[in-house]
């Protein structure tokens, strides 16, 4: 081991192929020029880690070594009959496809899993065979005539059956999604013949042909040529005619990302040839080859592989093993910038440093592995590791991030409205641009109905605590006038307003009070609301939403959690209300269908006929109770309407999932769930005829009660002059309560998780929040707030996940729609609803409670608290993968989650009780004391990990890099046969995806890379402890 002061003198440094390269520096290592201690000829000293690490660190100085997505195509040479031909058999964008003989037809996407004996019979290959980097070809022709020449003078290849390998490589390729018709084939066999005779008298006539004659094959007679070795040199060609008979998979092409280039691997048997030929060829430019892939991308990549006969099961897993590498996310960066052949077998290495091998005897070969729902981030493998950094003030952090999310004081009047309107306003037409889409549409009318049934019912409340001041009409016209002034001028958009119900408790205390004292209600609750409103505009201008910050998901998630079954809840308590009101069994129903007069049928003939259809039978209904329908059925009908609304909802909404039809019809029956399921069960609830409730909505825009209008005047005979003055205490509460309800509504829509690219809003919110009270003040309309549930709904209706998306990889979540346009869709029409009546009033009121319920269990979804209290119900070995169960002992985690229940359970009964529920609002400032206590109970560690709202793959990301160094500094302490892994282990699946099958198990394969602790000086070996102790 060499000293603190000294360089390991090994006799090699890295040259570029240009050789001006400098050679980078290794971070573990202070600075120094860790590269320069080794010469190339000793190359093979360095891990294969630090070896991809270096030549994926060199700049590209061209654009012709930049990486692009990559579509890998393996075809065999097959016979069929007496034609022989190139088939498509298996296919890569991220994960493996195969062709099934038996179905003919593609396999499910899968996890490609690789014998270890075949990867090291590739890396034998790309030792003894030969490789060709930057070819100049434009057609397949010229590229098998290069490859050719190459092995002839390599002396790998025989120059008496070169022109039958070259004719093996200009063989017709026939792909899976080609129909080919036995009928057909006659034809298409003629017309080729007839074009190879007549091209290679061309051939022989033109002497402009870059080509000399004498180097071109001869023909056998059952030959059946590619199109694309001819037509692309000379389009004048009579080949174009089976250049059109090639059809690209245009269907399959819409999975192909942007930009993707081909890479062809073509293995197969042949009976001239006495040996083993292969050749890695890499294009200088990307070209078409014609139908040598089964897209129309430009292949950039062709590997080769032919062999004599009994080889075919053998080449058939080393092509797979090539097709895989080349779908690795790093050796196909390596493949786009190796210079020679060592780079190219550096790759390979990495790669086996990479996988991971399970033992024969403990899997099933024939299984195929599900692609895995998240790929893990593979950058760890493109660098190396770093230095430990130095330690950040965990201060200065959480200072840098309240100012990024507006959260910070300015120390100035209306410093942090003026901040928010700068940071939403180059946004603002884009919130109308990106709102043009049927994702929005589908939101609208889902949020429409969510939005209008509580906005009646809640009417139907208010009008009892207000002895009729404010009803159901005045609840439409303050959604309308506060949604559209929301929806064009709030720093949040995605929030919903709503009624909530501490603002109803708040209204009927208020009323009570005003009837106690004789007062006239509406003009003292016009100055509570002048109050509200001022004061607002004061924390506005002091920045008070700073305070936002020191709610955490502890308070957040209690409340959201509340609020979600509170949904749930009264769902299921207005069913059970329907059941007292109409109960099954109500005795004997006293009405009976008798025959008309003169008739001669007798009343046994009539009395079948209920009373619906008595009458279109011209009978005539007897009986005391005939004045109304029979109503046994109403409770069992609704709960049959609820039920079934909130599982067509549910089913529907994970539709796109699923298995059944292509992925755009899937996503649009996603997007109308709920609007399939309203119009189902309606019509379901119409085809009966059962009488259940309605929705009733206003008919006429008018104030409920006569006396009064649409403005409410300041001053009242009634109240004494003083009133306004002391209006200010009860505005005092109301404050609380609508800052309260308004803030942690608006920090759960603007969570990290939710990936919103636009910014927050919350001074301005707030602003536009207290303005609209004023004016509801005045005209004598209920006041809204941010609604919770609501909200969480209107951000996963509006939630975005990528289209393109290769074979079995999973959608991503891209982030959320963010716009204004549904907002002010969804209070425009409630605003219209007056309008709608004759069309409302067919929807049943379970039906409405059925979507009540599927919002209740949709916003559950997500939430860490709710998952920690269905943890504590599973025995350990069924509990999921969740991070902090990773890093924090179960009980500790029981612990929080008690606490964070018993907490909970006080709100609800709180809430529960109308002369403790005007105290809500406060209990939600005690949350937040209390979460500070639990400093007491918790270490800080444990606190950041459960009450935390970094996304979980943010922190599973640290958390493997973390795993993985570890795993790097033990592995510096011992010797290994054949080079250190990355991640300490031998494997034969693929790096990064999650879970992988092993075929053998064997032992250091030849060829492979040796290592030992020497390599690595005291510097890396401090660095690294320094970085795991931290």
């Amino acid at each position: 081991m060499a000293n603190n002061n000294e360089y390991i003198e090994l006799p090699w440094t890295m040259n570029s192929s240009s050789g001006d390269d400098e050679a980078p520096k290794d971070p573990r290592t202070g600075g120094e020029d860790f590269t320069q201690q080794f010469t190339e000829n000793d190359f093979e000293v360095t891990p294969p880690a630090q070896r991809v690490q270096f030549i994926l660190g060199e700049d590209v100085d061209d654009g012709t070594h930049v990486s692009h997505p990559l579509f890998s195509e393996m075809g065999m040479l097959v016979k069929e009959g007496d034609e022989i031909e190139w088939k498509e058999t298996a296919r890569w964008i991220k994960f493996e496809e195969d062709v099934e003989e038996g179905g003919n037809r593609w396999s499910k996407p899968h996890v490609a899993t690789l014998s270890l004996h075949s990867l090291f019979e590739l890396r034998r290959l790309l030792v003894n065979g030969s490789v060709m980097l930057d070819m100049e070809a434009h057609n397949l022709e010229v590229m098998a005539d290069l490859v050719c020449d190459h092995m002839v003078s390599a002396g790998t290849l025989p120059p008496g059956v070169k022109d039958k390998v070259k004719d093996a490589l200009l063989r017709r390729h026939r792909h899976q999604h080609e129909i080919a018709k036995k009928s057909r084939l006659p034809i298409i066999r003629s017309l080729a013949d007839m074009r190879n005779h007549s091209s290679s008298k061309k051939k022989k006539s033109n002497s402009k042909h870059s080509r000399p004659a004498q180097n071109l094959p001869s023909i056998t007679e059952d030959m059946v040529k590619s199109p694309s070795n001819q037509s692309m040199a000379r389009p004048g060609s009579a080949t174009e005619l089976s250049e059109q008979q090639h059809k690209g998979n245009t269907h399959f092409m819409r999975k192909i990302p942007p930009g993707a280039e081909a890479s062809n691997i073509l293995v197969g048997e042949v009976d001239f040839l006495e040996r083993t030929l292969s050749c890695f060829v890499r294009l200088s430019q990307a070209v078409v080859l014609g139908d040598l892939t089964e897209v129309p991308v430009p292949t950039r990549f062709v590997f080769i592989l032919l062999g004599p006969p009994g080889s075919q099961s053998n080449f058939h897993e080393i092509g797979r093993a090539m097709a895989t590498l080349m779908s690795d996310e790093i050796f196909h960066e390596v493949a786009y910038r190796a210079r020679k052949r060592d780079h190219l077998l550096s790759g390979v290495d990495e790669f086996l440093d990479a996988v991971t091998v399970l033992p024969p005897g403990e899997w099933d070969p024939t299984i195929r592995i599900e692609p895995p729902a998240a790929i893990p981030s593979q950058e760890v493998r493109k660098r190396p590791p770093e230095l430990p950094k130095e330690e950040v003030d965990e201060e200065e952090e959480e200072a840098r991030l309240r100012e990024e999310n507006g959260l910070s004081r300015t120390g100035r009047l209306f410093g942090g409205l003026i901040n928010d309107i700068k940071r939403k306003a180059p946004w603002y037409i884009s919130d109308y641009k990106d709102a043009l889409s049927m994702q929005c549409v589908a939101s609208w009318i889902f949020l429409y109905f969510a939005c209008l049934s509580p906005i009646i019912t809640f009417g139907g409340l208010l009008s009892e605590a207000t002895g009729k001041h404010m009803a159901a009409m005045e609840s439409l016209v303050s959604g309308f006038v506060c949604g559209m002034g929301y929806g064009f001028f709030s720093g949040q958009p995605l929030t919903i307003l709503g009624s909530t119900g501490p603002v109803l408790v708040f209204e009927s205390i208020i009323y009570e009070f005003c009837l106690k004292m004789g007062w006239e209600y509406m003009t003292f609750r016009f100055w509570i609301g002048m109050w509200v409103a001022g004061i607002c505009i004061v924390l506005t201008a002091i920045d008070a939403s700073a305070l936002v910050c020191y709610i955490t998901r502890f308070t957040e998630e209690n409340f959201a959690t509340l609020i979600a079954f509170i949904f749930i809840y009264k769902a299921i308590e207005n069913v059970m209300v329907i059941g007292k009101n109409f109960p099954v069994n109500q005795g004997i129903y006293d009405c009976i269908c008798t025959p008309p007069l003169g008739s001669n049928a007798s009343v046994i003939d009539y009395a079948k006929y209920n009373w619906n259809y008595c009458e279109s039978y011209n009978g005539t209904l007897v009986g005391k109770d005939c004045g109304k329908p029979p109503t046994e059925n109403v409770f069992l009908m609704s709960v049959v309407l609820c039920t079934g609304t909130f599982i067509i909802s549910t089913v529907l909404k994970d539709f796109k999932n699923a298995l059944f039809f292509p992925s755009i019809v899937r996503q649009y029956i996603s997007d109308f769930s709920v609007l399939i399921a309203i119009f189902a069960m309606s019509f379901f609830d119409y085809s009966l005829g059962v009488p259940t409730q309605k929705l009733e909505v206003p008919n006429e825009l008018k104030p409920t009660l006569s006396t009064r209008g649409w403005l409410i005047p300041p001053f009242s005979e009634k109240n004494p002059w003083w009133s306004p003055i002391i209006a200010v205490f009860p505005a005092l509460l109301g404050t609380i309560l609508i800052f309260m309800d308004q803030q942690i509504t608006a920090v759960i829509v603007n969570r990290k998780e939710n990936k919103l690219k636009k910014g927050c809003g919350y001074h301005l919110d707030l602003f536009i929040l207290s303005i609209l009270i004023a004016i509801c003040s005045l005209m004598g309309l209920p006041w809204f707030v941010a609604a919770t549930v609501l909200s969480i709904n209107h951000v996963n209706s509006l939630k975005l996940e990528s289209e393109c998306s290769a074979p079995g990889e999973k959608p991503q979540f891209l982030g959320v729609r963010e716009q204004r346009v549904t907002h002010i869709l969804i209070f425009l029409t409630i605003g219209g609803s007056v309008l709608l009546t004759p069309l409302l009033g067919h929807i049943p009121m379970p039906v409405l409670f059925g979507v009540f319920l599927y919002m209740g269990v949709a916003s559950l979804k997500g939430l860490q608290f709710f998952d920690r209290i269905l943890i504590m119900f599973m025995p350990a070995k069924y509990q999921p993968d969740y991070m902090f169960l990773r890093q924090v002992p179960i009980k500790r985690v029981h612990l929080f989650t008690i606490i964070q229940l018993a907490c909970l359970i006080i709100l609800w009964l709180i809430k529960s009780f109308s002369n403790t529920s005007i105290l809500f609002p406060l209990m939600l400032v005690v949350m937040i004391g209390i979460r500070k206590a639990l400093d007491l109970v918790f270490t800080r560690r444990e606190l950041k990990i459960l009450d935390d709202i970094m996304p979980e793959m943010t922190k599973r990301a640290a958390a493997d890099d973390l795993h993985k160094l570890d795993a790097e500094v033990g592995l510096l302490a011992r010797i290994f046969p054949w080079g250190r892994g990355s991640r300490g282990r031998v494997v034969t699946k693929p790096p990064g995806l999650d879970g992988g099958l092993a075929g053998e198990a064997v032992g250091p394969g030849p060829g492979l890379i040796s290592c030992t602790t020497s390599n690595a000086n005291e510097k890396e070996f401090e660095a690294q402890s320094s970085l795991l102790k931290k």
